[in-house]
């Protein structure tokens, strides 16, 4: 699939801001199926030092400070993406969760790198704690000596079924727990949900920000601005990889999915984040477009 991204992030601020310091985790990775290519970035007001680095976790960080008076700012990113099917899951492969837990634990001098890798993963982090009753929501898809893949599947389609999407319930703040005993929230909610029933049972879990091509009511025009950023999830295969999944749509993501990056939990991918002198109180719109593109207007 080939698409045109642009996620477009405005801020207008009630006071004058002196001076702000910022980081955007809002370009899209190059990685095995999925390439981005004219990838541009358009800041305003235009910063006074910009650079570009990479995470602990593989993803592209850009740092900006501006250092003049400011009453908005304005940050977008557009690209071209063109993606490709994921690398099928071996779902032949007769790895108990138990056993994958197990071989997370192993003694780091006898396991292999991509295992060792992959323990960062199974611990708790800012969002998300390892809990008894996690597990315990869990423990009906993960009954012993199970697949690992048919279990997490399990999972993914159980949360799908079991939670209502709402959008008024939660914030980034919400604790996982008040979103286990309400069964509402949003993607992030969701994704977060699954790592943590996930690492509770000792297994590997992070978290993916990105975006999912979204399609209009038949009969109506895709409206410009209208998709958002998205979040999912990928569990860890010993001898295999990384295999995503997405609870709030119940499925497993293929080339509708762009990837931005991922991490422990949204703190590890938050899209805009820094720290400002002045401003007063501030009002944030966000705005995303994913545009497939045809073959032919894509050569152009």
């Amino acid at each position: 699939m080939k698409y045109q991204l642009r996620h477009t992030t405005h801020y207008e601020y009630s006071g004058a801001v002196t001076l702000s310091h910022n980081e955007a985790r809002i370009l899209p990775r190059d990685l095995p199926w999925q390439d981005c290519t004219d990838t541009q970035l358009v800041i305003s007001p235009t910063p006074d030092r910009l650079r570009e680095r990479t995470d602990f976790f593989g993803n592209r960080v850009v740092y900006f400070s501006i250092e003049s008076l400011h009453d908005s700012l304005d940050v977008t990113v557009s690209s071209n993406v063109v993606t490709r099917p994921r690398l099928a899951a071996d779902f032949f492969s007769s790895i108990g969760w138990e056993a994958a837990a197990g071989e997370l634990q192993q003694d780091p001098r006898k396991t292999n790198r991509d295992c060792l890798e992959a323990r960062l993963y199974v611990l708790s982090s800012p969002f998300i704690f390892q809990h008894s009753r996690l597990a315990e929501y869990a423990r009906d898809c993960f009954t012993p000596g199970r697949n690992l893949v048919d279990a997490v599947l399990q999972l993914n389609s159980k949360i799908f079924n079991e939670f209502i999407y709402d959008p008024e319930f939660t914030t980034v703040a919400t604790p996982l727990a008040d979103v286990l005993a309400s069964k509402r929230g949003v993607c992030q909610d969701f994704a977060h949900l699954i790592i943590g029933c996930l690492r509770s049972l000792g297994l590997a879990a992070r978290y993916i920000s990105g975006y999912m091509e979204t399609l209009p009511p038949p009969g109506e025009v895709k409206l410009l601005g209208a998709d958002a950023t998205h979040a999912w999830a990928a569990v860890f295969i010993p001898g295999w990889g990384w295999l995503e999944i997405d609870p709030t749509n119940g499925c497993m993501p293929d080339e509708r999915y762009i990837v931005l990056g991922w991490g422990r939990d949204f703190a590890d991918v938050t899209p805009l984040k820094g720290v400002m002198t002045g401003g007063g109180d501030h009002v944030l719109s966000v705005a995303v477009d994913v545009i497939p593109l045809r073959e032919e207007a894509s050569l152009l």
